[in-house]
């Protein structure tokens, strides 16, 4: 653990972990980041923990487990890879991922979850936007972006408005040109992974071919991928993430992974915060 990690942060384990994690849940909702010392991405993803449980101010509490010091619990708790990371509240996991999320989406799991920064947890909810029309964002950002061509915000926002009407080769090249610090914004890296599902179907036979497929062997791994790939950029959200989940269940190591990946890619691309929410519990329940 960071020496200078906030005092919300702890090293949880086997003796202390029933009083300091799941007695302590109970009062407050309680992170547990599975890492290790040789793990690469933990050490990306460690530090944005850390920041966040001292931004929240006891909003949440996290618990490091060091996996080669704490064999024993993190066998417990079959942790297969590092980093985990699981969610205890009122003394049981009720959510958890694989893998280093960016700092967005690790905000939008505590936010789904009701976690949210101590100073700020009695005030109200800002009014929910409706939704724009797609075709319509799009002539709308045009205009603004001729307006202010050097405005980087505003050609990211034409992409992503573009990628949703289907233009995904001028959508591709407005990504492609944005400078580095938001090629790695949240809304960028949702914009990539929809590019990679629109990419995925450039060669793949209609839906209705793979639904019949499907319909003959259930077991077709490769034609549920392919469907869910048409479902996610068609903005059928929830019938995608069932078609990628039913690849998990059937083979969670089918092509080195593929249907744990196609759920966090999809993750990304849908807007839906409680869709993606459930979607994230169901997976972690066929993971862990």
């Amino acid at each position: 653990m960071n020496a200078a990690a906030p005092a919300h942060v702890f090293d949880a384990t086997l003796p202390s972990f029933e009083q300091d994690v799941l007695l302590k849940s109970k009062e407050v909702p309680v992170l547990v980041d599975f890492w290790a010392t040789w793990c690469g991405p933990c050490k990306t993803l460690g530090p944005v923990l850390e920041k966040l449980a001292g931004e929240y101010n006891g909003g949440f509490l996290l618990a490091k487990v060091d996996v080669d010091k704490e064999q024993q619990l993190a066998g417990y708790f079959q942790i297969k890879s590092v980093p985990t990371v699981m969610l205890v509240k009122d003394g049981q996991i009720v959510d958890g991922f694989p893998g280093a999320l960016p700092e967005g989406q690790l905000r939008e799991f505590l936010q789904h979850h009701g976690v949210a920064p101590m100073e700020a947890a009695e005030e109200e909810a800002p009014a929910a936007e409706a939704p724009r029309d797609p075709h319509e964002e799009v002539v709308r950002l045009r205009a603004a972006t001729a307006a202010e061509p050097d405005k980087d915000e505003l050609r990211l926002d034409l992409a992503l408005a573009l990628l949703k009407t289907g233009a995904v080769a001028e959508a591709e090249k407005l990504l492609d040109g944005l400078p580095a610090n938001l090629a790695q914004d949240d809304r960028a890296l949702r914009g990539r992974a929809r590019l990679g599902f629109a990419a995925l179907l450039a060669d793949a036979p209609p839906r209705e071919v793979l639904q019949a497929a499907i319909a003959t062997d259930p077991a077709d791994l490769r034609a549920r991928h392919l469907l869910g790939a048409h479902l996610i950029v068609a903005n059928e959200s929830q019938a995608g993430l069932e078609q990628f989940l039913e690849m998990l269940r059937r083979d969670r190591g089918y092509q080195d992974g593929l249907p744990r990946k196609a759920l966090i890619d999809a993750f990304r691309v849908v807007e839906d915060e409680d869709l993606v929410g459930s979607y994230r519990r169901k997976m972690a329940t066929l993971i862990f």
